[in-house]
């Protein structure tokens, strides 16, 4: 970060065209970057405490998720630089129907030395990264334990999230037969599976029964807008697929309990009704978690090929904070992170800054 002489950081802004090029062409390092965090979260170097709600009584299908954390200084040498901050995220489904995303974020970078901001990111790319890289890790990770790559993948929820994930699916390099497609909304479904699954050359069919879409796949992304289970069948598993649950509410309780269930941390997604949140409301105990994705990292815990694999990541502020300020160095080395100079006004304890 650009410090100026004898006060605080330089202040600047990355807008989200910036966050974009600086993101572009760079998805195998941006998953070996997300998985540097995850392994720096294992090992104690992070501070991520609980995400803070914000929600409306007037606007029960919105809300505004604060996600503070801390990545512990290490030498560079893992891509996951000293770096505190927070994202500010909101969800109004109903952005939709006004033709604009439904999520939108910023993502505040501070000086660990001093504690001053030093960027304002474009969040809301940053958090689909990570969420996307976040799935790609586990998937790369899951699937080698498993002794093979996903032949046959589907895609259950056909948003922005979904295209993301498939992005960095794709630099896995695996050699997909197959790609299928369900979503409550035909069209979506089939926008989907011409834009984003099409172009691979690979064929694609679009399911319109969810059985279908889930019985036919060794890989499915759950990745929807659903607030409680719709997918209660334990049945619809039992050709035991890896399942990514990025959306983490689909799946009913009994489809949990038949899984395999990694995460990506323990005390995190177990709250906000998620659906091993349930899991353990209904059970009184996690004994049905086997493991996090740190644990499968480090072999730990070795994924079973005879049940159904369940991954659901509650979605970790600092991997935010690790993706952000490579995004943010990208940036002041192209020149296209927007200083705003004089930013911080009040710098002299005892003497007013209009002083003459």
């Amino acid at each position: 970060m650009a410090e100026q002489q004898g006060g605080p950081p330089r202040f600047s802004v990355v807008p989200g065209a910036a966050v974009h090029r600086g993101l572009e062409g760079r998805r195998a390092e941006i998953i070996d970057l997300v998985e540097a965090a995850y392994r720096r979260h294992g090992e104690g170097g992070t501070v991520n405490p609980p995400s803070y709600f914000l929600r409306f009584p007037d606007r029960p299908t919105a809300r505004i998720i604060a996600l503070p954390a801390s990545v512990g200084g290490t030498d560079g040498t893992d891509g996951t630089d000293g770096v505190d901050g927070i994202k500010w995220i909101s969800s109004f489904p109903t952005n939709l129907e006004r033709g604009i995303p439904r999520a939108s974020a910023v993502l505040l970078l501070n000086d660990p030395a001093t504690g001053y901001p030093y960027a304002c990111l474009e969040g809301s790319i940053i958090s689909a990264v990570r969420t996307a890289a976040s799935a790609a890790a586990a998937a790369r990770r899951i699937a080698a334990q498993r002794g093979g790559t996903p032949r046959r993948v589907g895609f259950f929820g056909t948003g922005l999230i979904a295209r993301f994930i498939q992005d960095y699916l794709s630099e896995l390099a695996w050699d997909v037969d197959e790609y299928h497609v369900f979503d409550l909304s035909d069209d979506y479904a089939s926008s989907f599976a011409q834009q984003v699954l099409e172009p691979t050359g690979r064929p694609v069919r679009v399911h319109t029964s969810a059985e279908d879409l889930v019985r036919s796949c060794d890989l499915i992304v759950f990745a929807t807008t659903a607030a409680t289970p719709h997918v209660t069948d334990p049945g619809w598993f039992s050709h035991n697929p890896l399942v990514l649950h990025v959306s983490l509410r689909d799946l009913g309780v009994d489809v949990i309990l038949e899984s395999v269930n990694i995460v990506d941390d323990v005390e995190h997604v177990l709250k906000a009704d998620t659906s091993v949140h349930l899991a353990e409301q209904r059970t009184g105990n996690r004994d049905f978690l086997d493991g996090t994705l740190f644990d499968v990292l480090t072999g730990a815990v070795t994924v079973p090929v005879d049940r159904p694999v369940v991954f659901s990541p509650f979605g970790l502020g600092i991997l935010d904070l690790a993706v952000g300020a490579h995004v943010h160095r990208t940036a002041v080395a192209a020149g296209e992170a927007v200083p705003i100079d004089g930013f911080f006004h009040e710098l002299d304890r005892h003497q007013s800054a209009g002083a003459s």
